[in-house]
């Protein structure tokens, strides 16, 4: 060892040495940055001590020295290149530094070059220069360096115009002559220079002359691809091959009269200016100067001149919408700053504190958190208001005082709420000098605001809208707050203009309810929100109780007494704890979180979630969510009654129910805005749209971590109460395990077996829900803006996000223009409904039977597969290995079998009981929708959103007579659900209909001892449904009188496909999607399996075996969910799995080739969509593309729906956060911080399919808007729209009005215009670097909007199977 470190130190010292004598023959005076960088690096790495550099190239053999020479010669040769480098750069080529963006340093005193031997690195001066970044300037260094010779032409320069076009002009010429295919020689070394261009020879190795060669390819490849892209006429004109001789007159006339053609063109008049400078350049010193090159160099002008144009255009838009209310001007801020996480944290925690009436510790928080700057900074004037709000509850002055200046400290201003606040503790002091509050008020004049924004921006709590306006009368006696009560409604989109200032011909319905019955539905609902949960009886309970029964319901009864007076005591002793502990100063604890309810709330929380804990259990993740958002759900509502809103809530709800009661005048106001005239006519008190913040999804799950804990810790129960002959011990009934989930280890929640056995065989006779997860029983609350609407009083969000995503709530926040959005969303939430009785009444009857797998009913778990009992040794030699493992297989796919099932059973009974629950009411689905625009109803179990069963057993609260038309639509609509006659028209659905009466009639008044034919169905329930209502008009005295509830549903055909075809004005992928009026229906599912049939025939011929294997089974309904699926970006790997899915449903098909056949099948699915829909193809390439190019740029893709709404792409690029607890560490993936950059995969695949369903919420969005306006009952589960029998025709006519006026507008250039606005400002275009290459091609990408074809969008009025 002592030998190898001898050898490293000699060979350090040569290296060393020889280093130092190649550096002193090059002087540091005015070097470039990158020069200087290079050799610093280099002097670094060697000029290090021996000892470093011997363990860091340590190897167990003896170096060779020929590698030494070599390293020695290799670094002689570049310090050579780079000597070369600088003198070229010193050089008279004005443009090439001016491009490079070189900037020369004044190199300090000859002593600092190496001259030192003890230390040559410590008085380096490269030590002592900070390079700075790219596009800044050191001002210290500029100020003490000289200005060189080529620093003054280069100002010089820029004041001449003229002189830079001309050198622009020359060095384009010669790059272009240079980058040509040469015939000469690798050897030869002439070049070409300007005038007063100095020339050295550097003596290079190959690699680097290949570099040098590699860098002019991909520069003109990149110039290729632009000029194409921005001008064809230049691109044709370049296929011209005729030589340009290299001297003579001859040749310059060529020259100019082949530039002269060009310019002539129309494309190229603007470049007359650029030609005549080309003209007064020196052609001649030119040589081999081709028409090619010169069409070049024109061509990359033509593109640079249309890039300056086009970014003036873009500027002078922005501006344009700079000062207008564009919601695209409100995206530019929609992203959180960093802290902006940290800030809802603390927010969270001090309003805990707040609520508990621990002032102590918030005010103790927020002064630790304010004494440290690097954490001040993380603070911004809500979280100060919130402890200021506090302290003039108590009328504490002087501590209001305190905060202000704490305010100030932090270099904050104060808003309205802190003046709020200032002024509620003002009123609130009886010995407040009055001087005091004057000067309040002129301090807030100062900082821009006006009493009048403090009373109709603030929000009140309580009694502090009063106590404010009387410290402002002490002062103004006479001051009375203004109500700014807006009647009329602007929106800016010309799609709705009409909507809202034309309403003479609007006919708003009524709900069949007096104003006292819907004052009733109002406080029951009140009180169902109040408690936060319902009770319900399930609909096991009409199964007669065996005495197993009753004694294992008596079981539970008991130990759940017990359980709840254990949980009490360890929650208490576990606060105990907490208030001691003292943490951090900078962090918070739980305690407070623990203090917002009743400790016996808390308790009801965990024992509801035991008795609806899973079979299989629960990750311990998503049970900790659901455990801290039931938490947070309770104080929000206790937080409102404590600020007393539900009293002023109830007064503006009496008032507002004047609109919808059939026994009051119609009038043309809308809910929203009737809702909102009401709230400023009862201005006083507690404002009702709060500032409470939501809980950080992190916060709510360590919440439910803690609760989960406790649990798994102290709910216990004796192993020996089922079976006696046990050991008679306390057993924890949840235990907490590990599985894996794909690769990732989950932790899991799992119930004991004896604890699930007992709730089985009990089958209670209960359930316990939230409230929001029933129907409401009044009407929902308008929405009026993006925090308030919906439940009474249980929070709801307006846009469903992933937890832990809040860009959409920012987004809509900042957005004023949700007007159509809002009315539309009210307009789908005040449809009333009720439940078909007679058909529940029969699915319950199957349901408590056995079920019936075929028609959608799961059976009960006595029904499931006996999980196999394998009791043998793994050493018994029985059995071989293959056997064992089969064994093992067998019995996981039981146990899957068993738990499939058990949660499908679940789910059933939920559904079914909420519904017989509801079964005597009339109830209200309130809506809210996801960042795309499509809408949902907000509870989850039940809603017209689910299975067929569920929508089987929902009717129209209202009912409407049929009319001449109503029974007819009555009989198409059940061929429609029978998946028959797809290709028949309606007449023929009709005449079919007509000849199966029989088969109607049974099914009515026989549904499971007749012929069933019903059953048959592909919506089985639905189609009963409709058979019983059809029997019922039939068998009227007068069909056309007859009141009809049935909702009646009109399907577009491939609707995503269809709003391509209007995009693109396809006019084969319109006659596809029935734009075009045909006399039957085109359904492109059908044309596509025939397609493919083609395919599969010819490759049969070809002897291909899977094509043979497939004769026969290729169908319609086998390549249906992947069409309709492509044009919402399904990819190939998606596509196999859903075909796989469809033939392995097919029994007769070989099981053996499902693999071949789906990988075989896809593929030919992808080909004849691609031959079918070729303009959708385009528009769907460019989507992705803007979308990729978005991304790599470090933004996400966002954009503005044609009604307003702002939609941004929440995928991000994933990070990991670990929650520590005493149960396990868990890791959260989140990605959705947008301080993180996009993940462009996601973002540049989700960007087609998200903005088609914005374009298909929009037009169900307008439809509903006119539905309403004429007065007509409208409901859509997304693109499948809902009516009475009586107005199909009319909802038709107005859905088929909208799709044309959507598409009317020009949304692919208002896309691209948005986009460009967003994405290509502020960019430098003389930064000639790979980042300005990236930037232009997505500027020229944006706007190149894709070319749309001949397709007449009026025809979509005329067309009857647009929606059918």
């Amino acid at each position: 060892m002592s030998l190898l470190r001898v050898r490293a130190f000699s060979k350090c010292l040569n290296r060393r040495s020889l280093f130092e004598r190649c550096v002193t023959g090059v002087s540091h005076a005015d070097r470039c940055l990158l020069c200087l960088t290079v050799r610093t690096g280099g002097a670094r790495r060697i000029s290090e001590t021996p000892l470093r550099l011997q363990r860091r190239h340590f190897s167990p053999l003896i170096p060779k020295k020929e590698d030494g020479k070599k390293r020695v010669l290799e670094q002689s040769q570049l310090l050579d290149v780079l000597e070369a480098r600088i003198q070229q750069l010193q050089s008279d080529v004005i443009r090439d530094v001016q491009h490079a963006k070189v900037q020369f340093l004044k190199a300090p005193s000859s002593s600092g070059r190496g001259s030192s031997s003890e230390n040559p690195v410590k008085n380096a001066p490269w030590k002592q220069v900070d390079t700075p970044k790219s596009g800044q300037t050191d001002a210290k260094r500029a100020s003490e360096s000289q200005p060189s010779r080529w620093m003054e032409k280069l100002s010089q320069e820029k004041n001449d115009n003229k002189i830079k076009m001309q050198q622009h002009f020359k060095l384009k010429m010669h790059k272009y002559v240079k980058e040509k295919p040469s015939t000469k020689s690798k050897s030869s070394k002439g070049t070409l220079m300007l005038p007063g261009t100095s020339h050295k020879t550097i003596s290079t190795k190959a690699k680097q002359t290949a570099l040098v060669a590699k860098k002019s390819r991909d520069a003109m490849k990149v110039s290729k691809e632009i000029t194409a892209a921005v001008s064809s006429t230049v691109t044709s004109t370049s296929k011209s091959k005729q030589q340009v001789p290299r001297k003579g007159g001859q040749g310059q006339s060529v020259t100019d009269a082949k530039a002269k053609e060009l310019v002539e063109q129309p494309e190229l008049v603007e470049l007359s200016e650029l030609l005549k400078l080309s003209k007064q350049a020196d052609l001649a010193e030119l040589p081999e100067l081709s028409n090619l090159s010169l069409q070049a160099a024109l061509a990359e002008l033509v593109e640079v001149k249309q890039l300056e144009e086009l970014e003036r255009k873009i500027n002078e838009q922005v501006n344009q919408l700079t000062s207008s209310t564009n919601p695209e001007h409100l995206m530019e801020d929609s992203e959180q700053d960093v802290c902006g996480d940290i800030q809802v944290n603390f927010r969270s925690y001090l309003e805990a504190c707040v609520f508990a009436g621990d002032l102590e510790r918030a005010n103790h928080f927020l002064l630790n958190q304010h004494r440290v700057l690097t954490r001040r900074k993380l603070l911004n004037i809500g979280i100060y208001n919130i402890v200021m709000r506090f302290w003039a509850k108590e009328g504490a002055l002087e501590h209001i005082g305190r905060m202000f200046a704490l305010v100030e400290e932090a270099g904050l201003k104060p808003n309205l709420g802190s003046y709020c606040a200032a002024l509620e503790c003002m009123g609130r002091s009886p010995d407040c000098p009055p001087s005091i509050i004057s000067r309040c008020l002129d301090q807030m004049g100062e900082h821009g605001l006006s009493l009048d924004d403090l009373f109709s921006q603030g929000v009140f709590r309580q009694d502090e809208r009063d106590m404010v306006l009387k410290a402002v009368r002490t002062v103004q006696p006479d001051y009375q707050p203004s109500a700014k009560v807006t009647t009329t409604t602007y929106c800016s989109s010309p799609l709705v203009q009409d909507f809202y200032t034309q309403r003479a011909d609007h006919h708003y319905p009524k709900l069949d309810f007096s104003h006292e019955e819907l004052l009733e539905c109002f406080n029951r609902q009140l009180s169902t929100e109040q408690a936060c949960t319902v009770t319900i009886d399930s609909v096991e309970a009409a199964k007669p109780v065996t005495i197993n029964m009753a004694k294992m319901r008596r079981l539970l009864a008991v130990h759940r007494t017990q359980w709840r007076t254990t949980l009490l005591q360890a929650l208490k002793e576990s606060k105990m704890i907490l208030a001691k502990i003292k943490t951090r100063q900078y962090r918070h604890n739980l305690y407070p979180y623990l203090c917002l309810l009743e400790d016996a709330e808390y308790v009801d929380i965990m024992i509801q979630s035991v008795s609806n804990l899973p079979l299989r259990g629960q990750s311990l993740k998503c049970l900790a969510r659901d455990l801290g958002h039931r938490v947070y759900t309770k104080y929000s509502v206790r937080q409102k009654g404590k600020s007393q809103m539900v009293e002023k809530m109830g007064n503006i709800y009496s008032a507002y129910t004047d609109l919808l009661a059939r026994d009051n005048e119609v009038r043309d106001v809308l809910p929203r805005e009737q809702w909102c005239k009401l709230e400023a006519e009862h201005s006083s008190g507690p404002t009702l749209q709060g500032d409470e913040t939501h809980w950080p999804y992190i916060v709510t799950v360590e919440i439910g971590t803690y609760m989960v804990d406790m649990m798994v810790k102290n709910l216990k129960i004796n192993s020996d109460i089922l079976n006696p002959a046990f050991d008679r011990k306390l057993i924890p009934i949840l235990y907490h395990m590990y599985t894996f989930r794909s690769t990732r280890q989950v932790g899991f929640i799992k119930p004991h077996p004896i604890l699930t056995q007992m709730q089985q065989e009990a089958m209670e006779a209960k359930l316990t829900f939230d409230s929001y997860v029933i129907p409401m029983v009044c009407p929902p609350v308008p929405w009026i803006s993006a925090t308030f609407g919906g439940y009474l009083l249980t929070p709801t969000k307006l846009m469903r996000a992933v937890d832990g995503a809040s860009q959409h709530e920012l987004l809509l926040k900042k957005c004023q223009n949700l007007h159509p959005v809002l009315d539309s969303l009210n307009q789908l939430g005040n449809c009333a409904w009720r439940i078909n009785k007679p058909l529940l009444a029969i699915i319950i009857s199957i349901f408590n039977d056995r079920g019936n797998e075929k028609l959608d009913i799961p059976p009960p778990l006595s029904e499931s597969p006996k999980v196999p009992q394998f009791n043998f040794n793994p050493e018994d030699t029985s059995y071989t290995p293959a056997e064992k493992a089969h064994m093992k297989r067998e019995v996981i796919q039981a146990k899957k079998k068993c738990g499939e099932m058990h949660s499908l059973r679940m789910d059933a009974l939920y559904k079914l009981s909420i519904a017989n629950h509801m079964r005597d009411e009339v109830f209200w689905f309130p809506h809210n929708m996801d960042f795309r625009g499509r809408t949902y109803p907000c509870p989850p179990y039940f809603n017209h959103l689910g299975s067929d069963v569920t929508r089987a057993i929902l009717l129209f609260a209202e009912g409407k007579p049929l009319g001449p038309k109503g029974l007819d639509w009555l009989k198409i609509h059940l061929v429609n659900l029978t998946g028959q006659k797809k290709r028949s028209s309606l007449l023929g659905r009709l005449e079919y209909a007509n000849s199966i009466m029989e088969d109607i009639l049974d099914s009515a008044d026989n549904p499971l001892n007749g012929k069933t034919w019903w059953m048959n169905a592909d919506e089985p329930w639905q189609a009963l449904g409709c058979c019983m209502e059809i029997a019922k008009a039939v068998r009227s005295p007068d069909p056309t009188q007859f009141i009809s509830h049935f909702p009646v549903h009109q399907d577009g055909s491939c609707n995503g496909l269809q709003h391509y075809a209007a995009l693109g004005r396809d006019v084969i992928g319109a006659t596809s999607v029935n734009l075009i009026p045909c006399d039957v229906p085109q359904d492109v599912y059908s044309g596509v399996a025939q397609q493919v049939e083609e395919f599969r025939a010819r490759d049969a011929e070809k002897g291909l075996k899977i094509a043979q294997v497939l004769e026969g089974f290729i169908s319609r309904k086998v390549v249906k969910q992947t069409v309709m699926t492509v044009v919402y970006g399904v990819t190939r790997y998606g596509g196999r799995l859903q075909i796989e899915k469809r033939l392995k449903e097919i029994d007769e098909f070989p099981k053996d080739y499902v693999w071949d056949a789906s990988h075989y099948l896809v593929r030919q699915v992808f080909s004849g969509l691609k031959e079918m829909f070729t303009g959708t193809r385009e528009i769907q390439d460019w989507l992705t593309d803007s979308a990729k190019l978005i991304s790599k740029s470090g933004s996400t893709v966002e954009w503005v729906t044609p009604l307003g709404l702002p939609v941004i792409q929440p995928y991000h690029r994933a990070r990991t956060q670990v929650l520590k607890s005493s149960l396990q560490d868990i890791n959260f993936q989140i990605s959705t911080d947008v301080n993180e950059r996009p993940d462009t995969v996601k973002q540049k695949n989700a960007f087609p399919p998200n903005f088609i369903h914005s374009l298909d919420s929009t037009h169900m969005m307008l439809t509903a808007l006119h539905c309403y306006s004429a007065g007509l009952t409208f409901v859509s589960v997304h693109d499948c729209f809902w009516t009475h029998a009586l107005t199909v025709d009319s909802m038709n006519k107005v859905c088929r009005e909208q799709f044309v006026a959507l598409h009317s507008q020009p949304i692919l250039q208002e896309l691209s215009d948005s986009l460009l606005h967003k994405y290509c400002r502020g960019q430098k275009t003389d930064v000639k670097n790979k980042k300005y290459m990236e930037y232009r091609r997505m500027m020229l990408l944006l706007a190149k909007v894709p070319q749309t074809g001949d397709f007449d969008l009026q025809q979509v009025n005329e067309s009857t199977y647009f929606f059918s």
